[in-house]
């Protein structure tokens, strides 16, 4: 059989071509429409926005090929917008037309009771619960997820679409088709190279199938799935790893306090040394440590993974930069989603070329990332909108970014402080954001008043916007997800800002990831609890092995807190 894979040209496809290699097999790319009659099964994997891809492959010549390959009767599996593609359009871009094979619009979900884009772990479940036509799905596992648009499952509604839906999911009160499957089509919604061993299952199980001779699926029966009062949703628990250079050139994982990312005595790790290598930034780079542990995290059970660069590289072309190196060598080894934060901006090469921020984001997606984070820039973004009275200009990487790859592909990460006034006196502008001091709270906060400002340049730079107003301007420009950090409770152990959590949480309606402060597993079952936040994400106490992911993720499950085993 010969296995190939399309790639449309925007997204990460890397973290599947890892997938299949990891499991065994060989592929090929698909590079030219006559590649399709060379392939006796075709996956197509991708993220982005529905129109991009049609678009993409359009521009190719690879639209009409890819529709007659599918109507040639040879196995296909669409993942993601390789799914959706399938559907006659999308919410997304109306005027935009997909293929036609299914008989129904892509919608949007609906963000009046819960965030979207629906990011993070859920559950799948089977129409037909016969094991020998599942393709490896199992509702006792749970899928990643990131998207904004889906296929509602509507067997009155839209029945000959229904006959297509192979499994449901649960988001909220809504029921979507999270896989496709009807002669020689299967589709998923979610990212099976993104969803550990449960995904990697799924990818075996239908290579196998389609090496073995597929025989072509009868249409689903069309059975009522109202929604369950609970949703088979998660919460996330996020590894974060700060990288630099040290004085050797070779890239470590740091945690400091309150920004201080001076390296600290740590205990030797040696389980974390590598002889990893590669030639970036003009130097021979040991790339070990942060992969190492990369590697550690995922095997621990780490639902994400955040790289953030607090190297800058100035003088180092975007193709040679180190962090993309060390997202390459990590995606090799790690299936679950990687965020990669740190110079995703405009910006220029040493020999005068000008890299857009689409272009750098675009790099770090080739290379395995799949979502990237924007700190600094967005501040000056939201500054400029509010400027414009809330009216965009198209100009920010966050608006570009997400034009082409989705909001789910864009992260803010908001680095706020306090700034203390007088109850009693204070009519600023913020007032109607100021947080008081608790009398059963710590005790240095009792009786004292204070609203979150925004910062730039790793905290060195107040700028005059609230963590409530960038964080309501980085959604209305386009971000999918807030990575919400707090420079006085960083590193502190004291656990996470719950007042500056509910506050942002309360003020938009894209998902929230809580950072900076946990000290103990108990700090992550009170965020998930009293604020709701989707995710909450640590570096120090990991890094130095003080609390374990496991241990987090069982004290959360006893607190009555779903969480992917």
């Amino acid at each position: 059989m010969a296995l190939f894979l399309l790639d449309h040209g925007a997204g990460n496809v890397q973290s599947l071509a890892n997938s299949i290699s990891e499991l065994g097999y060989e592929f090929s790319w698909i590079s030219t429409p006559a590649d399709f009659d060379k392939a006796s099964a075709l996956i197509f994997p991708g993220q982005g926005a529905f129109h991009t891809a049609i678009d993409c492959l359009t521009q190719r010549g690879l639209l009409k090929p890819l529709y007659d390959y599918i109507q040639s009767g040879k196995p296909y599996f669409g993942i993601c917008i390789g799914m959706q593609v399938l559907f006659t359009s999308s919410a997304e871009s109306p005027s935009t037309r997909g293929l036609e094979v299914i008989p129904c619009q892509i919608e949007r979900f609906d963000d009046t009771t819960k965030p979207v884009p629906h990011m993070g772990w859920n559950t799948a479940e089977p129409i037909d619960q016969d094991s020998s036509s599942s393709e490896g799905v199992s509702s006792s596992n749970h899928y990643y997820f990131v998207h904004s648009y889906c296929a509602r499952y509507d067997p009155e509604g839209s029945p000959e679409a229904a006959m297509w839906a192979h499994s449901t999911t649960q988001y909220g009160q809504e029921v979507f088709m999270s896989t496709v499957r009807k002669g020689n089509v299967f589709g998923a919604q979610f990212h099976p190279e993104k969803s550990s061993v449960a995904g990697l299952t799924v990818i075996d199980t239908w290579i196998k199938q389609s090496l073995a001779g597929r025989v072509p699926a009868e249409p689903s029966p069309r059975i009522p799935r109202p929604p369950n009062p609970r949703d088979g949703f998660t919460k996330r628990i996020i590894a974060c790893m700060d990288v630099r250079a040290n004085d050797e050139g070779d890239l470590v994982v740091t945690k400091g306090d309150q920004y201080d990312v001076r390296e600290k005595s740590l205990p030797s790790t040696p389980s974390l040394s590598s002889s990893t290598t590669v030639r970036a930034a003009g130097a021979v780079r040991n790339l070990g440590k942060p992969v190492a542990l990369a590697a550690r995290y995922f095997d621990s059970g780490a639902d994400e993974l955040c790289l953030l660069n607090i190297t800058s590289f100035r003088h180092s072309p975007l193709q040679d930069q180190p962090m993309l190196a060390v997202v390459r060598a990590a995606a090799e080894c790690v299936f679950v989603p990687l965020t990669i934060g740190g110079g995703i901006k405009d910006s220029v090469d040493p020999d005068g070329t000008k890299r857009t921020a689409v272009e750098v984001a675009g790099a770090y997606f080739r290379v395995g990332a799949d979502k990237v984070s924007i700190g600094s820039e967005a501040v000056y973004a939201v500054e400029k909108l509010r400027a414009a009275d809330g009216i965009p200009d198209g100009s920010s990487a966050i608006e570009s970014i997400s034009k082409v790859y989705g909001s789910q592909a864009v992260v803010v990460s908001i680095d706020p402080k306090r700034v203390y006034v007088d109850p009693a006196t204070y009519d600023g502008p913020y007032k109607d954001e100021l947080v008081h001091g608790r009398l059963d709270g710590l005790e240095n906060e009792r009786g004292k008043a204070w609203w979150y400002q925004c910062t730039v340049s790793g905290g060195r730079e107040a700028r005059p916007v609230s963590a409530v107003q960038l964080a309501q301007g980085a959604q209305a420009l386009g971000a999918g997800e807030v990575i919400l950090n707090s420079i006085d409770r960083d590193g502190t152990g004291l656990g996470f800002d719950h007042d500056l959590i509910g506050l942002v949480k309360h003020a938009v309606t894209i998902p929230v990831v809580a950072s900076s402060g946990a000290g103990t597993k108990k700090h992550f079952e009170s965020v998930f609890v009293e604020t709701g936040v989707e995710a909450a994400l640590a570096a120090g106490i990991f890094h130095r092995g003080e609390v374990g992911i496991q241990e987090v993720k069982s004290a959360v499950r006893q607190a009555g807190i779903s969480v992917r085993s």
